[in-house]
């Protein structure tokens, strides 16, 4: 069940708020700053976001290195692959994008990161929800996202919760926040963590919260 964010507001002791899927300007398409989105994830009451820039890690890196922002990042990569997007969390390595499916998992699994699926069966984004099951069977995926703020249409998110029932596997939630008004639209409220198995192993404690909230124009049309 997805509840609605709680803004301001932080989480018990000994959890944490955690967004799965943010993009900074170093995306290509997003208009957040680092510091813009760690200013807007504290007033949001996230702990920690997973800075999912397209195709590099170089901006969560260095926000990962530093003691001033405020919130906890960790380093991720939105990766475009033939099959779809893939997001790989708790990278240390950059992983170059059009490679196969299989060896961008395989190189995820490498560097002892989580293998995770963004927006699985939206129709308007480079998604792997053809051969999502496929991947499950085998073993290739680690998180499912079952909501993902930009969309509107709830039967897609709800087709990816089927999918993680199916195979179970955990599921996980992101604003996929391209602009400050974006940041806090999802995230979960689980248990603390300190690297990749205690975040799998809180998984099935979190609690989710999401609602949807549009993207911002790109390019806005002058007044």
């Amino acid at each position: 069940m997805i509840e609605p964010p709680a803004a301001g507001t932080r989480a018990p002791a000994g959890r944490v708020r955690l967004d799965c899927h943010l993009h900074t300007v170093a995306s290509g398409d997003s208009v957040l700053t680092v510091e813009q989105l760690a200013e807007r994830a504290r007033h949001a009451g996230l702990d920690a976001v997973c800075v999912t820039d397209h195709n590099l890690t170089a901006a969560a890196v260095a926000a990962a290195a530093r003691a001033d922002l405020g919130v906890r990042v960790i380093v991720g990569e939105e990766v475009r692959t033939p099959s779809g997007d893939v997001i790989g969390l708790f990278l240390t390595e950059r992983i170059p994008y059009v490679l196969p499916l299989a060896e961008v998992v395989a190189r995820i699994r490498d560097q002892g990161g989580l293998v995770y699926v963004p927006h699985p069966f939206d129709p308007v984004r480079s998604s792997i929800g053809r051969v999502l099951p496929a991947l499950c069977a085998e073993g290739g995926v680690d998180v499912i996202e079952v909501f993902n703020a930009k969309i509107e249409d709830q039967a897609l998110n709800e087709k990816a919760a089927a999918v993680a029932a199916e195979f179970g596997l955990p599921a996980a939630v992101g604003s996929d926040a391209h602009d400050a008004d974006g940041v806090g639209a999802a995230y979960l409220d689980l248990p603390d963590f300190d690297g990749p198995a205690s975040f799998l192993a809180a998984l099935p404690r979190a609690r989710l919260a999401g609602e949807h909230r549009p993207h911002a124009p790109r390019y806005p049309r002058p007044r």
